[in-house]
């Protein structure tokens, strides 16, 4: 199991063989033995083609050699004879003497024949060897020799001539290396092609192999030098490499045929095992379950298109992977495989367990995992088979359902909420109308007594007024409460801020909080109720003024922020910083949940309120941690529209409340 083999296991792949397009390849090694053979002829043919040459070129060159040595004989033997001439004309010879000198002794020991000495009118003066016989062997030679003959002669200086005869045979025997005798069969023949001698022995068939003809003359007119090769070549089809390799192609053709055979029960079976493997894969990839084979130490072999489709990788993504698997979150990697190596010992529990992976586009999903041990065709246990449930849609309906439930109960409590906010407005509404009647009475009586005090003055002015206030707030509660649309109208959310600074003013002077307030130049206007609006701003004021009078003792000066800014083309941010405790880790759902609070007195129901006068403007509310360490709060309102975009839905809402 090597790491540059991603699957050992390739039965498990699912993927079905590539077909057989190549079907003719058990043909492949008969032709290329054919074509080695082909080769081996045509170098055989070649090779005796070549030896063929040599044969030839060597017999051209032996015969025009032994031409030249014979032809060098006879030149010996005419001036050995023209000696014999010269020494008869510097002496007076006797016909009876001329069997006794040297030379002719000579010449007849060596192939002469006879030697006939003719005067001028070519009659024998003297006849060797039927006149006058010589040794033994001279004897036997002229014996021997027989049928035709050639002769040599030589002139005599007072007339005639000395004849020799000469036995063609002898003179090739004496000529004639023993080297080239076992070579070649060495003949002189006539132009009409009669032998006129021959190396040959009794009668022995002449050679096979090739013949050449030179030339004798001019020596010997109309005599030709024949030599025959003893051994011919063999045709290179007789040569014992063809025969080996035509019995190796019988050989191999009828190997051929039995792995055609072979070859045919394998394909057979390869299809037949590519359609059972195309079925299963089509079984698998019309699952709704994800599955995944994994061996021994975790590294996948196998997963179907649902799993590669449910964690987003391609299986040849996935297949080879090991652990840490790409679709576990980074942050519970070390969870995951302390279970993992649980899982692999055995102890994955029968009944699932539920896991949590991410997706390869960052996405989570929440899966169901059956584990089941992997066993081979032999029965060894090569590691552990999953089937993978996706049950995050399940988990989102059951948490759908909770959060329909907790928003039923948050209707409920709203519901309540409004009714005992409407009884209380009602009821709080004839005791303000009551001190803003009673407030005018005492300044218009104080006015006709003359009074002119103005610190009392200013004082019931002051008190008339927020009488009057309170009466507005009271009254936008109410119609809030009881699901009356917002009076929204152009307002300057800069001064709506500055009026909820001032009435908060006292406090923030008490607590000695340093305030800072943040605004741009240009500010557009936003399309709300000023009222309410009005009525948020002081309920997150005063909820950082709380945090600071609790901390009061911390020895950090208090510091609110609030800034101003664009949201974006179409929205106004209002952001309210502090450098109080914080939220906590808590966050906006949980902070504006009905009768939620922090506080022991409170009722949990201010920011609660907030969150709804904010989302019926159309805007957004959220919390989190401020740059001192503090918490922040911050919500936008939309941008009023100088077109009239918003004329048509004040229209409609005038005519909703009456």
């Amino acid at each position: 199991m090597g790491p540059a083999d991603p699957n050992p296991f390739p039965a498990l792949s699912g993927k079905p063989a590539a077909p057989a397009r190549h079907s003719w390849l058990w043909a492949l090694p008969l032709l290329l033995f054919v074509v080695f053979s082909l080769s081996v002829l045509a170098w055989t043919r070649q090779s005796q083609a070549r030896e063929v040459e040599a044969q030839r070129l060597a017999l051209i060159s032996d015969a025009l050699s032994l031409e030249a040595q014979i032809g060098s004989r006879l030149d010996s033997e005419q001036l050995n004879l023209q000696a014999l001439a010269r020494e008869l004309d510097s002496s007076v010879p006797r016909p009876h003497s001329f069997a006794g000198m040297p030379a002719v002794l000579q010449g007849l020991h060596r192939f002469w024949v006879s030697i006939t000495w003719l005067d001028e009118g070519n009659r024998i003066v003297a006849y060797l060897p039927d006149q006058q016989p010589v040794d033994s062997s001279a004897q036997q030679r002229g014996a021997v020799t027989t049928g035709l003959s050639a002769h040599l002669s030589a002139p005599l200086a007072e007339g005639g001539v000395l004849v020799a005869r000469y036995a063609p045979d002898e003179m090739l025997r004496q000529t004639v290396p023993w080297w080239l005798a076992r070579k070649y069969d060495v003949r002189m023949v006539d132009n009409f092609g009669s032998v006129l001698a021959s190396t040959a022995e009794g009668g022995r068939p002449l050679g096979r192999g090739q013949q050449y003809q030179v030339s004798m003359a001019p020596r010997l007119q109309d005599t030709w030098l024949e030599l025959t090769a003893h051994e011919a070549i063999a045709p290179w089809y007789e040569a014992l490499p063809v025969v080996l390799l035509s019995g190796f192609i019988v050989l191999i053709a009828g190997a051929t045929w039995q792995l055609r055979r072979q070859v045919r029960e394998v394909m057979r079976a390869e299809r037949a095992w590519r359609t059972e493997v195309a079925w299963r894969k089509s079984m698998e990839d019309s699952l709704t379950v994800g599955l995944r084979a994994r061996d021994r130490d975790g590294r996948l072999l196998y997963v179907n298109r649902t799993l590669a489709d449910m964690v987003g990788f391609t299986p040849q993504e996935l297949i080879g992977a090991r652990p840490p698997m790409p679709y576990w979150p980074p942050d519970s990697v070390e969870e995951i495989t302390l279970r993992m190596r649980r899982n692999l010992a055995g102890q994955a529990p029968r009944e699932g367990y539920e896991a949590l992976w991410r997706r390869k586009d960052g996405r989570s999903i929440n899966v169901m995992i059956y584990e089941a041990p992997l066993v081979d065709g032999e029965g060894r246990h090569i590691g552990w088979m999953g089937s993978i449930l996706d049950v995050t849609e399940r988990r989102r309906m059951e948490e759908r359902e909770q959060r329909r439930a907790e928003t039923m109960t948050h209707q409920a409590r709203l519901a309540m909420l409004g009714e005992v906010g409407s009884a209380l407005a009602h009821e709080l509404n004839q005791p303000l109308t009551a001190i803003v009647s009673y407030n005018a009475g005492v300044l218009n009586s104080l006015s006709r007594l003359g009074f002119e005090d103005p610190v009392v003055l200013r004082a019931l002015s002051r008190l008339g007024e927020q009488a009057t206030h309170a009466g507005r707030v009271v009254q936008r509660i109410r119609e809030f409460l009881t699901r009356r649309a917002p009076r929204r109208e152009r307002c300057d959310l800069h001064a709506v801020v500055r009026h909820a600074i001032t009435l908060l003013d006292k406090d923030l002077r008490r607590l000695d909080v340093r305030l800072e307030l943040t605004v741009p130049e240009e500010l557009p206007a936003v399309w709300g109720d000023p009222v309410l609006i009005e009525q948020v701003v002081i309920n997150l004021l005063r909820n950082a003024l709380d945090e600071m009078g609790a901390r009061a003792d911390a020895g950090t000066p208090p510091r609110i922020a609030l800034s101003l800014s664009r949201g974006g083309a179409s929205f106004v941010r209002l952001d309210v910083s502090d450098n109080g405790p914080g939220l906590g880790g808590r966050r906006i759902e949980q902070l504006c949940a009905p009768f939620y609070s922090t506080k022991a007195e409170g009722m949990g129901m201010g920011l609660a309120i907030c969150m709804s006068i904010v989302e019926a403007h159309h805007g957004t509310f959220d919390a989190g941690p401020s740059a001192w360490g503090g918490a922040r709060f911050s919500f936008s309102l939309p941008v009023h529209d100088p077109h009239g975009a918003h004329a048509p839905q004040e229209s409609q809402e005038n005519a909703h409340e009456q």
